[in-house]
């Protein structure tokens, strides 16, 4: 498994490096005009410069905690609420018909919504990310709780345990493993909204707010330095929380795969 996954790391690495050579050849060449879009090697100059400016971590601070303190509060809410649909079905079919009718809701489109029931734009965002964050989470748990061992639950019973003692020592466990991959993928949507709240509302700083100077100041070069430590960051979000996962539960099935 490991080899495989090396291996696989290695054909996307190379996979991009070729991308890569390949726009900086053109530019190199005139095919693409460095004008419009700037040569690769000025690009990666800028990415590691910029990693350096106490404004642009300030910036990269500022969205990060957003989307810490979003995704707290969505776990902290989420992971109940989904353990109360999980195990009650009367709520389950009372509550499921609006659940459905908001979850497709693109929370992009909430915006303007957010920036008029908040004054502040840090607070706007963190719960955009909230409301994003919460589905995956919600659903995550729901299914975790239904995929648990009825004769687990039986067996506890059995022993005179009842209601939220089964929950805890039987449902919640087995659902962990459903509930961390509902975790990364909140995770993974976080960095998202907060760079689109940021773009569009603007003033309050962060990763979005940095873009948006870039692209007034017409300096492509660090508008797209600060587009590839956004994708890094989330990259190595995702990472370590697939590592997590893969040692936290690899006797589960789902994490190892």
């Amino acid at each position: 498994m490991n080899t495989l996954r090396n291996r696989r790391g290695i054909l996307g690495a190379a996979g991009v490096l070729g991308f890569l050579v390949l726009v900086e050849a053109l530019g190199r060449l005139g095919v693409i005009d460095p004008g419009v879009l700037p040569l690769v090697s000025a690009v990666l100059v800028t990415t590691v410069q910029i990693a350096f400016e106490p404004a642009f971590l300030a910036e990269v601070a500022n969205t990060l905690l957003a989307c810490l303190a979003g995704l707290a509060i969505a776990v902290a809410t989420a992971v109940p609420a989904g353990l109360l649909l999980g195990t009650v079905s009367v709520v389950e079919r009372s509550v499921r018909p609006l659940v459905e009718f908001l979850r497709p809701i693109p929370s992009v489109s909430l915006i303007p919504l957010a920036m008029f029931l908040f004054t502040e734009s840090q607070d706007a965002k963190i719960a955009l990310i909230v409301y994003t964050c919460s589905w995956p989470l919600l659903i995550n748990t729901m299914y975790g709780l239904s995929d648990v061992d009825p004769l687990a639950k039986q067996t506890l019973r059995s022993f005179g345990f009842r209601g939220l003692s089964v929950v805890l020592r039987v449902s919640l466990p087995s659902a962990a493993p459903f509930i961390f991959t509902g975790i990364r993928i909140a995770l993974s949507v976080t960095l998202i909204v907060a760079v689109s709240v940021e773009l569009i509302a603007g003033g309050g700083g962060g990763i979005g707010n940095f873009l948006s100077l870039a692209s007034g100041a017409n300096r492509i070069d660090r508008m797209l330095a600060g587009t590839i430590w956004a994708g890094l960051i989330g990259l190595a979000a995702n990472a370590l929380f697939m590592a997590g996962e893969r040692r936290l539960f690899h006797w589960h099935q789902g994490a190892t795969s």
